[in-house]
């Protein structure tokens, strides 16, 4: 059985949508090999970065992409905040934003 892909919110999909094509099209190509393996999904296409959160890591000739993600029982990813990457680190901000809504969503699962 596939994974089922879903979105924090609205906002999260319009930001993925306003990435650049190329950017775009690696991002559906990785959440096409998500949905398939899951949480084997491993690096370069994916990252762990503890306590349930990981993050796609798609890439095109205009730039990086970003989005994170954690899983949910049930064969559930939810994407939880996604982003152009400007630099080599992954910016305070955008990984505190993520480690917010994955506090959220896990708290609505219990």
């Amino acid at each position: 059985m596939a994974f089922e892909v879903n979105y924090f919110h609205q906002r999260v999909v319009s930001e993925i949508e306003s990435w650049p094509v190329d950017v775009l099209a690696d991002y559906a190509r990785l959440i096409e090999l998500l949905m398939e393996h899951g949480p084997s999904l491993r690096l370069p296409h994916s990252r762990a970065f503890g306590d349930g959160l990981f993050e796609v890591r798609p890439r095109g000739r205009s730039g990086i992409g970003r989005a994170f993600y954690c899983f949910l029982m049930g064969k559930r990813v939810v994407v939880l905040h996604a982003f152009i990457k400007k630099s080599q680190q992954t910016p305070d901000k955008d990984l505190s934003l993520a480690r917010k809504r994955l506090k959220e969503v896990q708290s609505c699962q219990s």
